[in-house]
């Protein structure tokens, strides 16, 4: 059941969701920014939710507006009473270095990132995004019919560099000469602006790019407008596009969000301190044109493409065996 709420209790004007019950475990999920279509804070909100059916738990999902009201979710999370605090994204890192000291009987995961110096209630769940963003750079390397390709996102902070990295080495790979662009979406709202993802589309395509990866969270939508409009072919993260728009997704990097929640959150209650990087060896990280299930129904382009996807399941197994070594672009900004 979903109900909509203030947080009086800490003071936090932050939407609420999720159902109480008389469980002994509480776990609470914390979102950036509110889930909407976010397909990204959408597998937050999965993986919480799979959590309490396991392990027996109530589960609440606070969705934040700004920053202070990420700060006023975390404390009242910690004030009622959870036992585990899940944080999706980087910007919780200054959150949780500032209430996880204070709140020693809580434990908190942070999920897509880490930080340094981590105290015993701070765990981590990491993917290598990179891995899976170079198999959609060698599908584009490929498939492209201009010898000219491009990314679309958010934010230009090394985060995403292993996004848009990753994808251009990838392109590389196959085709050398292929000219990869690069553009962000930026501005006040990064992470939920299709108006400003869109434009970037438009402009990519415009110069001559036709394959686009997106990487712009809530601004997705904007560019597969903009691939409708103009015709041209898209990649995207996450979640499975490609019914959405059909005709115009290639493939998907599949981000295992909510298999790592509840995989972590299982270790954390076995008391261990949780250190977790998911990537294609892991199964936290795929594309659908790796997947031997789902890929025929996908609707994704790929699936028409047999002698790319043979090439994309070479690369895939070298990576996963460290015949491939790949450098995470995170740390080499």
């Amino acid at each position: 059941m979903r109900y909509w709420g203030t947080l009086l209790a800490a003071g936090a004007a932050a939407f609420v969701t999720g159902a109480a019950s008389a469980q002994e475990r509480f776990f609470v999920y914390v979102s950036p920014d509110p889930i909407g279509v976010n397909a990204f804070l959408q597998l937050g909100e999965s993986g919480i939710e799979a959590a309490g059916e396991q392990y027996d738990a109530e589960v609440r999902t606070y969705e934040s507006r700004t920053a202070s009201e990420r700060m006023d979710n975390v404390n009242a999370a910690v004030n009622e009473g959870a036992d585990i605090v899940v944080l999706l994204g980087f910007e919780f890192n200054d959150v949780v270095r500032q209430i996880a000291p204070t709140a020693p009987d809580t434990q908190f995961l942070i999920v897509d990132q880490c930080i340094d110096d981590r105290p015993e209630n701070v765990h981590c769940a990491v993917f290598r995004e990179y891995e899976a963003s170079y198999l959609l750079g060698v599908e584009a390397g490929m498939l492209t019919e201009t010898d000219h390709v491009g990314v679309v996102g958010a934010l230009d902070i090394p985060f995403l560099h292993r996004h848009t990295d990753g994808f251009t080495e990838g392109v590389k790979s196959v085709a050398p000469d292929v000219e990869v662009d690069v553009r962000w979406v930026g501005g006040e709202n990064p992470f939920a602006d299709p108006v400003r993802a869109k434009e970037q589309a438009v402009a990519m395509h415009a110069a001559g790019a036709d394959h686009i990866l997106s990487a712009t969270s809530g601004g997705d939508f904007g560019v597969f407008e903009a691939a409708e409009a103009e015709d041209f072919k898209v990649f995207t993260v996450d979640v499975n596009h490609c019914p959405a728009v059909p005709g115009h997704v290639v493939d998907v990097m599949l981000k295992r969000v909510d298999t790592a929640m509840v995989q972590a959150i299982g270790a954390i209650l076995e008391g261990e301190h949780v250190m977790m990087s998911l990537g294609l060896a892991e199964g936290g990280m795929s594309t659908l044109a790796l997947e031997d299930n789902g890929l025929a129904e996908s609707q994704c382009l790929i699936a028409e493409h047999p002698e790319v996807i043979e090439k994309v399941r070479r690369v895939a197994n070298e990576i996963k065996d460290g015949t491939l070594e790949l450098e995470d672009p995170m740390f080499a900004q």
